[in-house]
């Protein structure tokens, strides 16, 4: 069961309603309320397209090959033009970086405006053809100084604000500042995301561990003695959808691994737009996050698409995981 504090807002308010009530909470950070709505007002017409998917015609690739060397599907398009667009008008971006794009886009006449962005516009969007769930991720940093590609190459600790969407049997967009972890569902009557869980902290205990078992051959001694350990006291739950495994366990309690391997030794996930703001989230939510061998948070990228193992979630089960890879 999800543990709550006692928010200022109560259940059942709007996303807008929660960040006008909450505004103290913002009186630092003058402008995020504004990128937030926009997140959200793309998000829902993303999650339109998403629950349209067979019938609007954005199921399947494009026969295009991105930056990382993926697959794009459609629907990474679509998600990346809408977010890209949102974010623009916001006025409150000075600059983003996202998976689908090879370099930092500097917003032309806002070079002054107060944030960055870094965000996975759709995440597992493959998943869509079989009516998996798939996600948005999004990192916030305030703007310092000059604004240049480099500029955004900061650690995760430096980040405001991190969220995520994941489109599922239900939209939910999760939203986390340095004072707590909200969550709020779509609710499709009223166009309207609206706070259902106030106050989100990750369980105690580690009663579920994730992880795509399939892939044991290829880690390392230290990765296959910690799994076994995890195996041995806790029941599997895997997705296969970043997203959607993360929610998961910041909801009912566990681990999520996504280790290196003999086949990428670096890991697989983007640690500036997918790690670092997970790990942002789970920190805030009472957990932790680690590459297996230091703290997500504390890596500073080299590279806008730098890859990185990634730990995350109950900090004593993490802590382990850290324990047995450093034995290696």
């Amino acid at each position: 069961m999800v543990e709550t504090s006692s928010p200022v807002t109560q259940p059942h308010s709007t996303l807008d309603e929660f960040l006008i009530a909450e505004r103290d909470r913002f009186r630092e950070l003058p402008g995020l309320d504004d990128v937030l709505r926009a997140v959200a007002g793309a998000a829902e017409r993303i999650n339109h397209l998403v629950r349209r998917a067979s019938l609007a015609g954005v199921l399947g690739a494009t026969g295009e090959i991105n930056v990382q060397g993926e697959v794009v599907q459609q629907l990474d398009n679509l998600g990346t033009e809408l977010f890209v667009e949102a974010l623009r008008r916001s006025g409150r971006i000075a600059a983003l970086a996202c998976e689908e794009l090879g370099d930092v886009l500097l917003i032309e006449g806002a070079e002054d405006a107060p944030f960055f962005a870094v965000f996975d516009p759709i995440d597992g969007s493959s998943n869509i053809d079989v009516a998996v769930p798939i996600g948005s991720i999004f990192g916030f940093y305030a703007r310092s100084g000059k604004v240049s590609p480099e500029s955004l190459l900061r650690p995760g600790s430096e980040q405001v604000a991190a969220a995520y969407i994941v489109y599922g049997s239900c939209t939910m967009l999760v939203l986390a500042t340095k004072e707590s972890v909200d969550g709020f569902t779509l609710d499709e009557t009223i166009g309207e995301f609206v706070l259902s869980h106030p106050g989100i902290t990750l369980p105690a205990g580690c009663p579920y561990y994730s992880v795509n078992e399939a892939y044991q051959d290829r880690w390392d001694a230290g990765m296959q003695r910690a799994i076994a350990e995890l195996r041995s006291r806790c029941s599997l739950r895997y997705v296969g959808s970043l997203v959607s495994d993360f929610h998961r366990t910041l909801l009912k309690g566990g681990i999520f691994a996504y280790p290196a391997d003999k086949k990428q030794p670096q890991g697989k996930l983007r640690l500036l737009y997918e790690a670092s703001p997970l790990a942002f989230i789970i920190e805030q939510a009472g957990g932790a996050a680690s590459s297996g061998r230091e703290r997500i948070l504390a890596m500073t990228p080299d590279a806008i698409h730098q890859r990185t193992p990634l730990i995350i979630g109950d900090s004593e089960a993490v802590a382990m995981v850290e324990q047995c890879v450093a034995q290696d």
